[in-house]
């Protein structure tokens, strides 16, 4: 592996996760430090934060990186509408080019501020580590330390010098796969709203026609298809469930108005209609 800035190896990034927390910035904190690297990441709101001596404003999107030893503090800028902040506590990592523990930005700064795409993946980042923080479900720890390996990875990514684009290297078909990972996400996250080809595409900033070309290309199948599948799956198990709503209801809650569109759509798929599924299961 080349020795490159923020070239990492096993060994080197294997963080041990102290705590995770989520919370509304309600009252001013003391000035402490932490003999652990927090970072916190401002999910809504606006405030301040004390760092080392300077006041800097943060909001939505922003990251506040304190290693071990930095002194910092919340200030609460408006009383009536609270900072929703998510904090991480870590240490056990180190990054090539820095030292142990510790995490150096490129302006020496201690406030990350994030562009949309990074802002989006993050908070995705949080709110998972959040949920997943207050279950007991087998392998909590692992699950944790998996998301914060990719939240890391992904503020470095953005820190790091983009690397020229190499002889050979097909931008096109690194681009396409990227492309249709975002498709996937949108309709794993929207299945249930209104959606169409049109509506994908202004979300992602291409054409309808490129869309469904590259979907087809990378999966086989169409967006439009692939999404059906997703509604149908959840609607399956919706229907399994003990406490099963009415297929009316079934249909709404995974994205169709119209509950006889959905039924056809259902057989069609399972061999089988949602009404006979649910007793069957029952």
């Amino acid at each position: 592996m080349r020795n490159c800035q923020y070239d990492i190896t096993y060994y080197d990034f294997n963080p041990t996760v102290l705590f995770v927390s989520k919370g509304r910035m309600t009252k001013d904190s003391r000035y402490h430090d932490h003999d652990f690297t927090e970072i916190t990441y401002v999910l809504s709101g606006k405030g301040q934060y004390c760092v080392d001596g300077t006041v800097y404003d943060v909001q939505a999107g922003d990251l506040i990186i304190c290693n071990s030893g930095v002194f910092h503090r919340n200030i609460v800028v408006n009383p009536k509408e609270p900072t929703v902040e998510f904090f991480v506590g870590f240490t056990d990592y180190h990054f090539r080019n820095m030292p142990e523990n510790t995490i150096i930005l490129k302006e020496n700064g201690f406030i990350l501020h994030t562009d949309t795409e990074l802002r989006q993946n993050l908070s995705k980042l949080c709110f998972s580590m959040s949920a997943e923080n207050e279950t007991d479900q087998v392998g909590k720890y692992f699950m944790l330390k998996a998301h914060l390996i990719q939240f890391l990875l992904l503020i470095l990514r953005q820190e790091a010098e983009p690397k020229p684009i190499q002889d050979g290297f097909q931008f096109d078909s690194h681009y396409k796969s990227y492309a249709v990972s975002r498709i996937v996400d949108y309709l794993d996250s929207h299945y249930n709203e209104k959606i169409s080809l049109d509506r994908i595409a202004q979300n992602m900033y291409l054409s309808p026609v490129y869309i469904s070309k590259i979907f087809k290309e990378e999966t086989g199948e169409s967006p439009i298809n692939y999404l059906i599948k997703i509604r149908l799956e959840k609607a399956k198990d919706m229907l399994s469930s003990p406490q099963a709503e009415s297929i009316k209801k079934i249909a709404n809650d995974v994205g169709y108005e119209d509950a006889y569109h959905f039924s056809k759509l259902f057989k069609k798929y399972y061999g089988v209609s949602p009404l006979h599924y649910k007793k069957k299961i029952s």
